[in-house]
């Protein structure tokens, strides 16, 4: 029966009625191996598994190892393809029925047959968790892979986001939050004068823990984002945090330890298990712009804490990412000038890769769609097939929503109220190469744009239509202005794209997609506040078999093909025949090319390749690499068609400037892009290499043609410089007795309430006891006064056993086996944080615990009393200079063609190679974050 355009469509376009979904399909019986290449260890094997013929052993390795139900080995391991798609779709379909999305049981055959051909034959795939959990009989039925948290300026809330990131990690998926609510370091407790630890100390617990879960799943590593408002009191200290860790961690390498991605000493390093991005303001840019003040406001007391030019700050920002690619930067004013629910609270947050960005305590389910699965021999895109799959898949998804568990309540009741949905795309950059298109070209953008604004238009088409049929998300009445108000602005930004470098059917049907929207959304409102991002899709791009992940151009024309019974091959880039032949190119010079393209890694010099078609085989990295900003513009191109935003690293060359890396951010900016990331070639101890010769800075200078502005090295000088006290400074005084003894001790304070000085009254005047003291008081305070870190002193003289020893008066330090234990378990409980005492064995968990109560009870009294007394404040402030010197590191020469500066994998030891902000392995799926 024929139905109206604004009727859900659920209509067979691959199948046939009566005739099975999989039997048009070659099924054969596979061996899954994979090996571990640096000690032959089989990491994982599985014989006789079912997959298509057409699909690669490296797709049915990762399938089969990752997304497989069952215990290897056992009766109840699945051993096929069609199982894994069977229970994934099956329960989908039931659900579907069971709440009415379907009219009839046919309309329901119908959707699961199409479902199952669409995924069996890799023209799209759900993200991980679907694949992991869904209609597993013992697993939770989380079905999202992003998640946005949120945390509040209490102890509750503090550990509740411990907890609720550990339960999000164990389940396989990422979490992001903006920890901006916490109050500053410099800003006061209670009207007692202590201080709060600032938010970055509290990001140091929560890497403790994503660290040690990553360490206990088979999933894949714990993936987390960190955000930080521009203005907030400690965002020098976020900017720098994990600069500084990466400096301490190339002295420990150079000293012999194992710090890289995998190595058993990188987890002393903190601030490794998250992506950390500020969030920025036009008014901080504009600020920029104008070389304007800034300041940095006190969370809870409003207080101006530190005034400094905006661009001084925005150096900061670029210097750090140049050093060791965080942060990224998020542009806030944009982001919540596109949100569609605007009423429900803004947007603070995002997932872990910065695709996904909505409410606080909120979740999205993604798919992708494989678009090298829609073009034609003729160069030109299956534009029915493409909004079918867009419609199917989509609608999937939506049903997953209602169907999927949740972590928490919040987060439950959030996405079941707005129904977040992530519908991308992958193989883009190998579709471009197939229509011998350049990645970095007007016509690439314009094509990219288009097939965007054609997924995300019929996307809420279909949403709409969803919403007729089973009515609109919940909030969608209290923000129907703003959802259709982001709708029509959709829809105007096609009269960006020039129409003169698109086919005129894909720009077409785009427009009609979009007016379809926007009079559907305005008439039966739309079921999803949100419906696409573009994100890095990591292992499930490999399961479909794409050469290129999400919005990414290719990263390398020749890669690794791993081989039925384990071992591998290099292969050139099987969308390299297929662009040849668009370009004109016989087969003869077609062979010779690409025989060339496998003996060099690179396509310069190849012979019969017309110099203007080069760039058509640019790639991520190499002598022919894409230039930074043309990954740029791509994704200016494509943001205003996608409802969140774009999964993506930049990837710059090692030679760049810090002047480089501002002026990409204030590009960015300009361009209306969400969110940037830059990854600069070597800026980061954990990179590995393969295969990567030395060079010293001279010789990649040269070959750059230019000479940069390094960064200074760390210096170490021959003499220490002394920090005098001031002439007039605050003092504690402790009376203490240990055993039979009597005294007192005195520290005096610097101004930044840090010890600089030691007195101890420990007998009689004239006493043997009384001298040794004395000098032993002396010597400390020298040693505090050039530098020795109190925690050393801590270290090193606590537990020293000589008498008097026994009992104290003192509640918190029962007994002391001398003197000196007791004066430095004194000193640590009052000036060293509770993750130091944690580390020197000084401190309980319970104890922190029981601080972090302290906080909260603090946090809740009388807020007048804070503001008279008024924050705390230091007058040294740490220099640019100072933080901005990375410790010398070992250049290397233009990167290998084949995923030089990925790290190896920690699950096979294959290589692996970037997918947005994380890495892939292309041999068995393992991610270092990403779905």
């Amino acid at each position: 029966m024929a139905q109206s355009v604004s009727t859900l469509s659920v209509t067979r376009y691959f199948t046939e009625d009566g005739i099975d979904p999989y039997q048009p399909l070659n099924w054969v019986k596979r061996q899954s191996k994979i090996v571990n290449p640096a000690t032959d260890k089989v990491v994982f094997e599985q014989a006789d598994v079912e997959f298509p013929d057409f699909w690669s052993q490296n797709a049915v390795n990762i399938v089969a190892q990752k997304y497989f139900y069952g215990t290897p080995g056992t009766p109840g391991r699945e051993f096929s393809l069609k199982q894994l798609i069977d229970r994934v779709v099956n329960t989908i379909t039931r659900h579907g029925y069971q709440n009415g999305y379907f009219l009839d049981e046919a309309e329901a055959d119908v959707f699961n047959a199409e479902l199952k051909y669409i995924l069996a034959t890799q023209r799209a795939a759900f993200n991980s968790p679907v694949w992991f959990n869904i209609g597993a009989p013992d697993r939770s039925q989380q079905a999202s892979a992003c998640f946005i948290l949120k945390v509040e300026d209490n102890l509750p809330s503090i550990l509740n986001w411990y907890r609720e990131e550990g339960m999000i990690f164990k389940g396989g998926s990422g979490a992001g939050l903006n920890i901006s609510a916490l109050r500053g370091s410099h800003e006061l407790l209670s009207s007692s004068g202590g201080r709060a630890s600032g938010p970055v100390s509290f990001m140091r617990g929560a890497d403790a823990s994503a660290g040690t879960i990553q360490s206990g799943g088979k999933t894949r590593r714990a993936a987390k984002m960190v955000i930080l408002n521009v203005d907030h009191p400690d965002i020098e200290e976020f900017i720098w945090c994990k600069a500084r860790e990466e400096r301490k961690a190339r002295v420990l390498e150079a000293a012999g330890f194992e710090m890289g991605l995998n190595g058993r000493d990188i987890i002393s390093i903190q601030y490794q298990n998250a992506n950390n991005s500020v969030r920025v303001n036009d008014d901080f840019m504009r600020a920029v712009e104008a070389d304007e003040d800034w300041n940095l406001v006190g969370v809870k007391d409003k207080k101006i804490h530190k005034t400094l030019p905006a661009r001084q700050l925005f150096k900061q920002i670029a210097e750090a990412a140049w050093e060791c690619a965080d942060p990224g930067v998020q542009f806030d004013t944009v982001i919540n000038d596109w949100h569609t629910t605007p009423k429900a609270g803004r947007i603070n947050a995002s997932n872990p890769c910065s695709e996904y960005m909505h409410l606080d305590n909120s979740a999205c389910n993604l798919a992708s769609l494989n678009l090298l699965k829609f073009l034609k021999d003729d160069g030109s895109l299956d534009v029915d097939a493409y909004k079918h799959v867009v419609e199917t898949v989509f609608l999937a998804q939506e049903i997953l929503v209602g169907y999927s568990e949740y972590p928490t309540e919040n987060i439950e009741k959030n996405a079941r109220a707005y129904r977040e949905l992530g519908m991308g795309y992958a193989n883009l950059g190998a579709l471009l190469m197939a229509k011998g298109l350049p990645y970095d070209s007007d016509e690439g953008r314009a094509v990219a744009a288009t097939l965007t604004a054609l997924m995300t238009g019929h996307a809420y088409a279909t949403s709409a239509k969803i919403a007729k049929r089973v009515g609109p998300f919940a909030g969608y009445a209290k923000d129907e202005e703003g959802m259709n108000r982001i709708l029509k602005k959709h829809r105007d930004a096609l009269q960006d794209i020039d129409a003169g470098l698109v086919p005129e059917e894909l720009l077409s049907a785009a427009a009609g997609a979009w007016d379809e929207a926007v009079e559907l959304g305005a008439k039966y409102g739309v079921r999803n506040s949100q419906a696409t991002v573009l994100a890095p899709t990591g292992t499930i791009g490999f399961m479909m078999d794409c050469d290129t992940t999400g919005v990414e151009p290719d990263f390398s024309l020749a890669k690794f093909k791993t081989l039925v019974g384990g071992g591998s091959m290099v292969i050139v880039n099987q969308t390299i025949p297929r662009a040849l032949k668009v370009l004109g190119y016989t087969k003869d010079q077609a062979h010779a090319i690409a025989s060339y393209i496998h003996d060099k890694g690179t396509v310069v010099g190849a012979p019969h390749l017309k110099p203007e078609d080069t760039n058509v085989f640019s790639c991520a990295v190499g002598d022919n690499a894409i230039h930074y900003m043309g990954h740029v513009k791509m994704m200016a191109a494509v943001q205003p068609f996608i409802s969140g935003a774009i999964s993506k690293t930049v990837n710059m060359p090692e030679s760049v400037s810090v002047e480089d890396v501002e002026q990409i951010y204030l590009d960015s900016w300009k361009m209306g892009i969400k969110a940037i990331a830059i990854y600069r070639d070597n800026c980061k101890v954990g990179q590995p290499l393969e295969s990567r010769q030395k060079q010293s800075k001279d010789q990649v200078a040269a070959e750059a043609g230019t000479l940069t502005k390094a960064a200074p090295a760390i210096v170490v000088k021959g003499a220490a410089v002394r920090r005098e006290m001031p002439r007039r400074r605050l003092s504690k005084t402790f009376s203490f007795r240990v055993g039979d003894l009597h005294g007192y001790f005195t520290v005096g304070e610097y101004d930044d309430g840090s010890p600089g000085e030691l007195f101890v009254t420990a007998a009689k005047m004239g006493s043997t006891l009384a001298g040794l003291m004395d000098s032993f008081a002396r010597s400390i305070s020298y040693g505090l006064q050039y530098g020795v870190p109190l925690k050393a002193y801590v270290k090193a003289m606590s537990g020293t056993s000589f008498a008097p020893a026994g009992a104290t008066d003192d509640p918190d330090i029962k007994t002391a086996t001398s003197l000196v234990d007791y004066i430095f378990r004194r000193l640590a409980l009052e000036y060293l944080s509770i993750d130091d005492r944690l580390e020197l064995g000084l401190a309980s968990l319970e104890e922190l615990e029981q601080s972090l109560q302290t906080q909260q009870a603090s946090l809740l009294e009388d807020a007048a009393a804070q503001a008279a007394s008024g924050p705390a404040k230091s007058d040294k402030q740490p220099s640019v200079a100072d933080n901005s010197a990375p410790v010398d590191q070992q250049p290397g020469a233009a990167a290998n063609y084949i995923s030089a500066n990925a790290p190896l994998c920690s699950n096979c030891g294959n290589l692996t190679q970037r997918a947005g902000s994380c890495f892939i392995c292309t041999s068995c799926g393992t991610t270092s974050g990403c779905s």
